[in-house]
């Protein structure tokens, strides 16, 4: 399937597509508003909930501007898409950082994070994502390192 064909059918078939989808299919975490789904044997995943999506959306805006230190980022108003690398830091980072300051846990858990309560919890913890000490989740953005590059055969 031609990448253009692709994306369009991509919008039309996802109405709301998730926030955290990088993370959700490479099974960082999940969420109980998160539907996979399947075009031309590529996943998807659409958000049922209109109130969790935007809570997400502002979350990971918050987390991209307070990591702009640790991404190495330019300025705040480069809005362009980050690269593969750095989304997945913000989110999986993000998402580790919000679980250990909510949960008051420094220690890794074992289960992956459910994203939709995690921010349910935050927001009842803190009043609003505006208020979460974000000086305590970016050592989690800028200490998550993904897997590593295969070395290629000679």
């Amino acid at each position: 399937m031609d990448q253009d064909a692709f994306r369009e059918t991509y919008r039309d078939v996802n109405e709301r597509a998730c926030i955290f989808e990088r993370a959700v299919l490479t099974n960082q975490c999940t969420c109980s508003e998160a539907d996979r789904f399947c075009i031309a044997e590529r996943e998807g995943v659409a958000c049922n909930s209109r109130e969790g999506n935007r809570r997400c959306e502002q979350l990971v805006s918050l987390l991209r501007e307070h990591a702009r230190f640790a991404l190495r980022a330019a300025t705040e108003e480069n809005r362009d898409p980050l690269p593969y690398g750095k989304a997945m830091r913000v989110q999986v980072g993000g998402l580790r950082g919000l679980r250990a300051i909510v949960d008051g846990t420094d220690t890794e858990p074992a289960e992956l994070p459910e994203v939709f309560s995690l921010v349910e919890r935050a927001m009842a913890k803190f009043g609003d994502l505006d208020a979460l000490p974000f000086s305590e989740i970016m050592p989690h953005i800028a200490g998550y390192r993904g897997r590593s590059r295969s070395r290629r055969r000679r």
